[in-house]
């Protein structure tokens, strides 16, 4: 499964203009560069896991009751703020843990190694399975996603949803861009890209829609809007004449994702493309 995502994201990509000379410029030496700076950012997250000095907690000097009642806000404070780091490392891990498995594809790539053979990535810092779940959100946003957000990153998706909602395409494209360059790792950044290339889309930019709608699906591959973000993707590769690849990147919209809507309008497109 994970080398025929692989194996589709590479053919998607490298049918974009600029795609070929950007993986030609990139040395071995550059990804052991990015690897050495993710490894910089583990050791960045170890040390804030390690104390700083001695317990300073005031359990104060009243009564009983007072006592008890500063103790449980002091519980409830740290409480928090331990949801708030876990859920922060966890966003980390899953960032670094993609990015560790997109170097090793490109590493295996350019040495000319053979990528049916990768394994699943491990996770970044080992097995987070029995982590504690970040907690539920008190506020969504328009997006609807289920995971918590960080502050202003509801308030900030729903001003570019609306931008695009009101046609103002290249305001929406420019505020889903930064959307995504503020809130790396976001729940909702795959969200944003299909919308950032929608916008794209309207403008006619169809060569920056693609790489949207595509880094919408490698943001999440089996969420929510993956299906429509793989039938976009297809079509605007058939739009700048891709037509192979397109029809491969169609076609994969039912094998994946049989139940989804997005299948009549995948096959909608094959037609109109005379794929086989």
């Amino acid at each position: 499964m994970r080398f025929a995502a692989a194996a589709l994201l590479s053919v998607s990509l490298m049918t974009l203009p600029g795609y070929a000379s950007a993986q030609t410029d990139q040395t071995l030496a550059d990804i052991r560069q990015e690897l050495s700076v993710l490894y910089v950012e583990i050791q960045k997250l170890k040390r804030e896991l390690s104390t700083t000095g001695s317990a300073t907690t005031n359990t104060g000097s009243g009564s009983v009751l007072e006592r008890v009642s500063t103790i449980e806000s002091e519980l409830q404070r740290l409480t928090q703020q331990t949801e708030q780091l876990d859920f922060r490392i966890q966003r980390i891990v899953t960032d670094g843990t993609n990015r560790i498995g997109d170097l090793e594809f490109r590493l295996v790539e350019l040495e000319g190694g053979d990528i049916s053979q990768l394994g699943e990535t491990t996770t970044l810092g080992g097995d987070a399975g029995t982590s504690t779940p970040a907690p539920a959100p008190s506020n969504t946003g328009s997006g609807g996603s289920s995971a918590q957000l960080a502050v202003g990153e509801g308030a900030d998706f729903d001003a570019a949803q609306k931008a695009l909602d009101d046609g103002q395409y290249r305001d929406a494209a420019d505020r889903f861009a930064a959307f995504n360059a503020a809130y790396p790792g976001s729940p909702m950044a795959a969200q944003a890209s299909l919308s950032q290339g929608k916008a794209l889309d309207a403008l006619g930019d169809t060569r920056e829609a693609a790489r949207a709608y595509l880094a919408s699906f490698s943001a999440d591959a089996t969420g929510p809007v993956a299906p429509d973000a793989l039938t976009e993707l297809g079509a605007a590769l058939g739009r700048l004449g891709q037509t192979d690849q397109a029809c491969l990147t169609l076609g994969e919209v039912e094998i994946r994702f049989p139940q989804s809507g997005a299948v009549t309008r995948a096959r909608q497109e094959m037609t109109n493309l005379g794929c086989t």
